[in-house]
């Protein structure tokens, strides 16, 4: 197998998000930030869409509580307007996740797409994104599937705040490696370190991570909110997994549950072994590979 040197150029957005993805995805490795954990993924002409939450479903849910979930950010594009999406992808099922505010519309403006969840919470997924049963393709942590011709998905195990499994046995949370056009992406899933972990990404080898960042404290946990990883643990593990570059994410849209972004740069900086990048909106990520 060749290996590659995988390089990531982030370039302004000359338009609005509704319009670059009403057109059909190219060839490029490209992806753009959606908010929180929510990502569009483009290449070989196959567009990936995990994570979205682009609704206010939470701000409706939790209003009027101590962590009322209200925006920080607006949405940055509808759900129906993400045209030409082959795969939607789910890690678990928290709401600004696997969302009932942004799923069903997604899923209708793009009939073939199925969408894959983990098997502890395929219920949970027909239910919540409005598909029958048929459109969800389940899988659990050490599975590799092709859903879709040109893309393969594999599962990992993911700790938030816990490794976490139902009563058959299956993991709750997951971490999902993406694979086209010659390029991995992991995205991680909601995860805090955990024993086998580096290995188990390691043996992806995936060219680019998109972590979460906003880390975890007490106040949090005690009022049931599961933290993740922060800056620095992040650059650990993509640093011992041999993965170059990071995305990282969850940050920006609940103030409670956020990281500053001058920050997250100041700890990357402090570094050379890992490439990271704080997410934007308004610009978009292009992967490129150089065969060795």
């Amino acid at each position: 197998m060749s290996q590659h040197e995988a390089q990531l150029m982030v370039r302004a957005e000359a338009r609005s998000l509704a319009e670059v993805l009403a057109e059909p995805p190219g060839d490029a490795v490209r992806l753009w930030w959606l908010g929180q954990a929510g990502f569009v993924i483009d290449g070989g002409g196959r567009r990936v869409v995990i994570d979205p939450y682009l609704s206010d479903s939470l701000a409706e849910k939790y209003a009027g509580t101590k962590f009322p979930h209200v925006r920080m950010m607006p949405a940055p594009v509808a759900p129906q307007e993400i045209a030409h999406v082959d795969l939607v992808v789910a890690t678990h099922a928290h709401t600004d996740h696997l969302d009932l505010g942004t799923l069903p519309d997604l899923m209708a403006a793009n009939p073939d797409a199925p969408l894959i969840a983990p098997r502890a919470v395929r219920a949970v997924a027909s239910e919540r994104a409005a598909v029958p049963p048929q459109r969800i393709v389940d899988i659990e942590a050490g599975e590799t599937i092709e859903p879709v011709t040109g893309i393969k998905v594999t599962a990992t195990r993911a700790a938030h705040e816990a490794l976490q499994r139902d009563q058959a046995g299956n993991h709750v949370f997951l971490g999902m490696a993406v694979s086209l056009h010659d390029a991995t992406i992991f995205h991680s899933g909601d995860t805090i370190p955990f024993e086998g972990q580096v290995e188990e990404v390691a043996a992806l080898g995936a060219n680019l991570a998109l972590f979460p960042v906003n880390g975890r404290d007490a106040v949090r946990r005690e009022n049931g909110v599961p933290g993740n990883m922060d800056t620095a643990e992040a650059l650990d593990l993509a640093g011992a997994a041999g993965i170059p570059l990071v995305i990282a994410h969850h940050f920006g849209l609940f103030a409670f549950n956020t990281a500053d972004p001058a920050d997250i740069r100041e700890i990357s900086d402090a570094q050379t072994a890992v490439n990271l990048y704080p997410a934007e909106v308004g610009s978009f990520y292009e992967l490129s590979l150089a065969v060795l």
